[in-house]
């Protein structure tokens, strides 16, 4: 049995989880290409449209088409849906890509809060400024509807992490007072909207991101499956909040013909561990069966194994955790 045999869609994460800026990780193409069931791409990013992202996937080798992408744009507009009317006004922070789905919804975009729009959309673009976040905090204080496409506070890229949408976010609630309603994930919406796309009683979340990915697959009553390759690693999922927890833990997609059990919390590698004050304490490590995937690092062996511990109680754990003998000490030394 493999993830692709287990459930009936995969609900993969962009940023992070298949590709940084629009580069595929590794064995991401692979994976997906290779996947039996459908595939819904569920993303917080609201800087480039279905279409758009379509595209690039397609440009990176894997044929994707629009229906398949949801995008916290095409969200934040059926939650302003509330307070709209066919041609009333909306200004909109964000892309041109987010203007035109506006336009396509039967809106008309504003261009400065002096159109009295009757809600602010706010999603994620690198050529946002002070006079945009102005105009939308101008129209909020004159009673505009506030909502963003997401509230993700950093954007992985190959530099680093960058200032996300979350942060600009916050500079015009800061400004306003106003807290906007949030679209995106780990709202469950987006999750069940895909699921419903493709008649899938039994999806599987995939992503990066424990306060975003994972917990909206968490809150939509979905398996989860966490890669290590963009934003929460070893130390966070280890302290994760019982909301943000995943099914399984993978150091990427690579794993996805494989047997999900493997990937559960569990001790794996010949390591150990156990409770004790408190604390965690790892022990062992390099015995038989040491590889789930060829190549896999201990240290996501470990990971598993203290994980089984840490995630026993539904309260956070913080304690700390004592890795015995060379191994395992090797193992948490190589934890980011």
């Amino acid at each position: 049995m493999s993830f692709s045999t287990a459930y009936d869609a995969l609900l993969f994460d962009l940023d992070g989880t298949v590709w940084l800026e629009g580069r595929a990780l590794d064995f991401a193409v692979d994976a997906i290409n290779n996947a039996q069931i459908p595939v819904a791409y569920i993303t917080n990013n609201a800087s480039r449209g279905p279409e758009a992202v379509a595209a690039m996937l397609g440009e990176m080798g894997v044929p994707t088409t629009a229906d398949q992408v949801l995008t916290s744009a095409q969200a934040a507009i059926g939650l302003a849906e509330e307070v709209l009317s066919p041609g009333d006004s909306v200004y909109v922070v964000g892309a041109e890509s987010f203007k035109q789905l506006v336009r396509d919804a039967g809106y008309v975009v504003a261009e400065s809060a002096d159109e009295q729009p009757k809600a602010v959309l706010h999603g994620h673009n690198p050529e946002t400024g002070w006079a945009q976040l102005s105009e939308a905090a101008l129209a909020i204080q004159q009673g505009a509807k506030y909502v963003a496409s997401n509230l993700d506070a950093t954007l992985p890229t190959p530099r680093g992490f960058c200032v996300g949408n979350g942060s600009l976010v916050a500079a015009v609630t800061n400004a306003t007072g106003v807290v906007p309603q949030s679209a995106g994930k780990p709202g469950p919406a987006m999750f069940h909207q895909a699921a419903q796309r493709f008649g899938a009683s039994k999806p599987l979340a995939v992503g990066d991101r424990l306060d975003t990915d994972i917990a909206g697959g968490v809150a939509a009553g979905y398996d989860t499956l966490h890669v290590l390759t963009g934003v929460s690693k070893h130390w966070a999922l280890l302290r994760a909040a019982a909301s943000e927890r995943p099914t399984f833990v993978a150091e990427s997609l690579a794993c996805l013909d494989q047997e999900p059990a493997s990937f559960a919390p569990g001790p794996q590698g010949g390591f150990q561990a156990t409770a004790q004050d408190g604390n965690i304490v790892l022990s062992g490590g390099g015995g038989a069966g040491a590889g789930v995937l060829e190549g896999e690092k201990p240290a996501t062996q470990a990971l598993r194994t203290a994980l089984q511990v840490a995630w026993a109680s539904q309260s956070s754990f913080e304690g700390e955790l004592i890795a015995e003998g060379p191994a395992a000490q090797a193992a948490v030394a190589a934890w980011v």
